[in-house]
């Protein structure tokens, strides 16, 4: 299952030419929105995502049940920020269970596979998983008071 805004992503993706699609990645990278200050100002409040063979860094916040990503990723990894672009794009402001039940291989059914590498689509899932486990910290922490 996904969110709406990130199935239309996905769709838009796996309707596309080949080369198309790399086009697109390249643009979601660009379109990656930038840190804000109070980020970028504490490095430290972002989790690194180790799997990512570019520093790869990850935030989340949550808000009356609506989740908010950040991400801080290098400017020479364009196909790693246009993931996070998508992810941006597409789960951003989404609810905790939507987060929660999105498929950890929809970048698959992009057609990504045919344009990255194993393991930087490895890398791509760990970003991912490391959104979900946050958003259940973060879920149980409220829970617990």
């Amino acid at each position: 299952m996904l969110p709406a805004a990130l199935e239309e992503i996905v769709e838009d993706f796996r309707l596309s030419p080949k080369q198309m699609r790399l086009e697109m990645l390249l643009d979601y990278s660009r379109g990656l929105p930038p840190l804000p200050d109070r980020y970028a100002d504490a490095p430290e409040a972002l989790e690194r995502v180790e799997e990512c063979q570019t520093p790869f860094f990850v935030g989340v916040e949550i808000h009356d049940d609506r989740v908010h990503l950040f991400f801080d990723a290098p400017p020479e990894a364009p196909t790693t920020r246009g993931y996070a672009g998508i992810l941006a794009a597409g789960l951003d402001g989404a609810s905790v269970s939507e987060i929660l039940e999105t498929s950890p291989d929809f970048a698959l059914s992009m057609g990504l596979g045919e344009l990255v590498s194993p393991l930087r689509l490895r890398g791509m899932s760990a970003i991912l998983a490391r959104i979900k486990r946050q958003v259940v910290t973060q879920t149980r922490a409220t829970a617990d008071g």
